[in-house]
């Protein structure tokens, strides 16, 4: 199978994700609003984040499927767990804002948006592990040392998610400074591999 319907229920879900963020800040008592949305600052915070970084996955995601010609049904059926977490975010990014602007249980809900992320990376690998094995999914002009140099970038994404969902544990800020990290790093332009349309 082409990889057209993919991309744009991808593309769709995506969208969604992006904007079912910004539903959950909620407006704030109008009788105090100037301090109200200054005290929205962790909702602000959080928000940001996860629309950068669900920017940066559906960016890779869009190059990962420039050097995917063809799916199969095991290929279709990893993009769409994939997806589920995606549009999970939502729910974690609210957790997250609801413990820092409450200041409790920061550590855990900067844990569980991390864990998110992580499993998120884990099926970004997933897929393209697959398709890397699966040398007829993937267009004919990448070579097998230009999939494991890309392999290897969407490692260090994942491995990072995971150390920053540990790291929750001893100071959630940390968490918090990694994740922002990572949007730099997926995000900070660089060489890349000639693409093939």
């Amino acid at each position: 199978m082409k990889t057209t319907r993919l991309e744009a229920f991808s593309d769709g879900v995506f969208a969604i994700a992006t904007t079912l963020l910004i539903l959950e800040i909620k407006v704030p008592p109008i009788a105090d609003l100037g301090v109200g949305l200054l005290q929205l600052w962790p909702s602000y915070l959080a928000y940001a984040i996860s629309f950068v970084v669900i920017g940066a996955i559906w960016t890779n995601h869009h190059t990962i499927f420039q050097w995917i010609d063809r799916i199969d049904h095991k290929l279709l059926l990893l993009n769409t767990l994939h997806l589920m977490f995606i549009a999970f975010l939502p729910f974690p990014t609210a957790v997250l804002a609801e413990a820092f602007h409450s200041r409790r249980n920061e550590s855990m809900a900067a844990a569980f948006y991390g864990g998110t992320l992580t499993l998120i990376g884990i099926f970004v690998i997933a897929i393209w592990s697959y398709a890397s094995r699966h040398r007829e999914l993937l267009n004919e002009t990448i070579s097998p040392q230009q999939a494991k140099v890309i392999g290897r970038r969407y490692l260090i994404g994942t491995a990072t998610y995971a150390l920053a969902t540990i790291l929750a544990y001893v100071d959630p800020w940390i968490s918090i400074a990694l994740f922002i990290a990572l949007i730099v790093y997926f995000l900070w332009p660089r060489k890349q591999v000639a693409n093939p349309h």
